[in-house]
């Protein structure tokens, strides 16, 4: 359950942020279809999670007014959490865009058919709308921007819920569609089943892509996002906050991912990694957070990263990656570091 949110608390904290960090000066826009987002996509998983409420609102709220417009959720967010159901986070930020009125100012993209769902698992057609509808009773809106089909379910013929969801885009309650954990082969079979049938095609794809960890996305599944013109939203960006920088030999950190984010330290690469962000980001003046988003941002097909954030004083170096260009010698550096 989520707590009714402390309106001078979440204005207080949300002027803090806003006072010590000045919104960026305004980035180009990224394309996905039909939608404009902006360079950092804002991550729910924590809404409803390790962020209550009044919490939730008041990243909500500095996000927005940092120039961001990209919020990511999911109908399983957060069913791993003893006593919660999955929507958690749909209903927080559902709550919020009631409250301050400003759904047509930003860019709503949620997931269903995760197998790890309570109810609504796999990607049948009939489990495809009634999760749609679930998710727009819990978001309080009329229409999903972006839905993703969260995790590819191989007993469904792709047909079943490519239909499903063009019935839903013509209905009006989806905009685009995207694909998130799917393989190659799958993706190359889904977009030619849309461009055969004359369906609704996926724009984006939502990959685990970050420093550390290339080889889930470099190779068959970017090489058919390039073919096909998908834009990469790429998950798990700071890998669970080991690339914020504040996971050091020796050091003890309290998150409800520490464990492993941590873990990363125990291998060379991860290592090599630390050592490229510090490096590069003392050169900019920079957070190792705002240089790991960087370095996505900079790689073929990304529009726009994941990055979530617990409280207000995490979201500047977040944000900050709309301002920060590297340079070749950086790119370099960075890339050979996680090889």
């Amino acid at each position: 359950m989520t707590s009714t949110p402390n309106r001078a608390a979440t204005a207080t904290a949300t002027a803090k942020v806003a006072a010590a960090t000045p919104a960026p000066a305004p980035a180009a826009s990224r394309a996905l279809g039909s939608l404009s987002v902006s360079a950092l996509s804002l991550g729910g998983n924590v809404f409803g999670w390790t962020a209550d409420e009044a919490e939730s609102f008041a990243v909500l709220d500095a996000y927005v007014a940092g120039g961001g417009n990209f919020i990511d959720t999911a109908d399983v967010y957060s069913a791993w959490v003893p006593g919660n159901q999955g929507g958690e986070s749909e209903t927080v930020i559902g709550n919020w865009l009631a409250s301050r009125r400003n759904r047509s100012d930003v860019v709503i993209a949620t997931k269903v058919g995760a197998p790890s769902h309570p109810r609504l698992k796999g990607l049948s057609a009939a489990t495809v709308k009634s999760a749609v509808d679930a998710s727009l009773t819990r978001l309080r809106t009329d229409y999903i921007d972006l839905c993703y089909t969260h995790y590819d379910d191989e007993s469904v013929e792709v047909g079943e819920f490519l239909t499903a969801l063009d019935d839903l885009v013509k209905a009006g309650k989806i905009r685009e569609i995207a694909a998130s954990n799917i393989s190659a082969e799958r993706l190359e079979e889904s977009l030619a089943f849309s461009a055969r049938e004359g369906l609704a095609r996926y724009v984006a794809l939502q990959p685990h892509y970050n420093l550390v960890s290339r080889d889930t996305y470099e190779g068959e599944l970017a090489d058919v996002a390039t073919r096909h013109g998908l834009a990469a939203v790429p998950y798990y960006a700071l890998a669970s906050g080991f690339l914020t920088g504040k996971y050091r030999p020796g050091a003890t950190v309290e998150s409800a991912r520490s464990a492993k984010a941590a873990g990363y330290l125990s291998t060379d690469r991860g290592l090599r990694v630390l050592e490229a962000l510090t490096t590069v980001a003392t050169a900019h003046h920079a957070e190792p957070a705002t240089v790991a988003l960087a370095w996505l941002a900079a790689q073929p097909t990304v529009a726009a990263p994941i990055a979530s954030a617990r409280t207000v004083t995490q979201l500047p170096a977040l944000l900050a990656v709309a301002e920060l260009t590297l340079t070749e010698a950086d790119l370099t550096l960075l890339s050979e570091a996680s090889a």
